[in-house]
């Protein structure tokens, strides 16, 4: 199995890290930008338009570049690496992965062209309070009078949405789950947003009798297309998680070779440089996981096992190395002036994002009696 890029997605990695590192390289940067709202810098989020990046996985008929999850998990680990707070995996990958899988010719035409140019910001409104990571609607239901559609409910919380345009939204009607459009400024429609402790931006978003255009031609349950993309979205975010612990481990790296205690660096104490390889070893093991996840999706394969999978590993990597991170700077690691503690904000939330390893495992335990036994002495197997 080749993990290699080719000269392409080389270039594009290069073209897209010299633009987040001018906009970004300084964490000061950073932190003025999402100190004030939206919570990204709308300047880095049109250049990232016009060099492609927000139509990347969109066919071109629909304004994209016809590219692939490999080249999505390139972009999500660059964004990662230098923590960009512009929600490419939310817009593109998760919202405009649905409008892609769902959406008429029509509703591709707008959605995804005002996607891919930055002229639309969307976000996906699906999780539910007191629901857990689940691909169904529970509470928000649609209702239909003649040929017009309303949604009733609540949604929390909803990454971006105080600031979206546009919301893909799920709610229950007779035959399952089936997915609408709600535009920003539609009737019935409350929006309240909060800083979230990473960050981001997220929403309490309530419908009340609220206008929404159905998304698709039919009603028919739409489970199996959400839980596709919100699988496509998991691999994504662990490829986003794979760039921040990157930059956690190089950093921390430096600053045991730097910082001086008994009148030696720090990687002279043995047990200090274990302990930086553990980590090490923790983020290839993920690296490799996630990049096996991403070639599982763009070959066509169980990309909800997969996505599982490269959660599962990315999950217990982001919270081992982002302790280990703090704990070998000591003090400074878990002040706002220094990058390792956000980083660690950062995988935490990433950890809870549609799904944290706990709950991938307990799905990945499920079926585990559907595998053979595997003798480590090479005896075959019998039953």
């Amino acid at each position: 199995m080749d993990f290699t890029f080719d000269s392409e997605q080389h270039d594009l990695r290069e073209a897209l890290r010299g633009l987040l590192e001018r906009a970004y390289g300084d964490s000061e940067q950073r932190r003025r930008v999402v100190a004030n709202d939206p919570g990204y810098d709308e300047k880095t989020w049109s250049r990232l338009a016009e060099m492609g990046l927000l139509g990347l996985p969109f066919t071109e008929e629909h304004g994209g570049m016809g590219a692939g999850p490999i080249e999505v998990a390139i972009v999500a680990e660059e964004i990662g690496r230098v923590l960009a707070p512009e929600p490419f995996v939310e817009a593109v990958v998760l919202a405009g992965g649905l409008v892609a899988a769902v959406g008429t010719d029509a509703q591709k035409s707008e959605l995804l062209s005002g996607i891919a140019e930055g002229s639309t910001l969307p976000a996906v409104a699906h999780a539910e309070p007191g629901t857990r990571w689940s691909p169904s609607a529970a509470a928000v239901t649609a209702a239909q009078d003649g040929g017009s559609w309303t949604l009733t409910g609540v949604k929390e919380p909803v990454l971006n949405g105080a600031r979206a345009d546009v919301l893909v939204v799920s709610a229950v009607v007779e035959s399952g789950t089936a997915l609408f459009v709600v535009r920003g400024d539609a009737d019935g429609l409350t929006r309240t947003g909060y800083r979230t402790h990473d960050g981001g931006r997220a929403a309490h978003v309530r419908f009340d009798g609220t206008p929404a255009e159905l998304l698709g031609e039919s009603t028919g349950d739409r489970t199996a297309e959400v839980e596709r993309v919100l699988a496509e979205a998991r691999i994504a975010y662990a490829h986003e998680a794979i760039g921040s612990m990157d930059t956690a481990l190089r950093t921390t790296a430096e600053y045991l070779k730097t910082r001086k205690q008994f009148g030696v660096t720090l990687n002279r104490f043995q047990a200090l440089t274990f302990r930086a390889a553990d980590m090490y070893v923790s983020l290839e093991l993920a690296r490799s996981t996630a990049l096996w996840a991403s070639m599982v999706s763009d070959a066509g394969g169980d990309v909800v096992t997969a996505a599982d999978r490269a959660r599962l590993q990315t999950s217990r990597a982001g919270r081992h190395i982002g302790k280990e991170a703090i704990q070998l700077h000591g003090g400074i690691g878990v002040t706002a002036e220094y990058t390792v503690g956000h980083h660690t904000s950062r995988l935490t939330a990433l950890d809870h994002l549609l799904g944290d390893g706990d709950w991938a495992l307990a799905r990945l335990a499920e079926g585990v009696d559907g595998h053979e036994t595997v003798d480590p002495l090479g005896v075959p197997y019998t039953r």
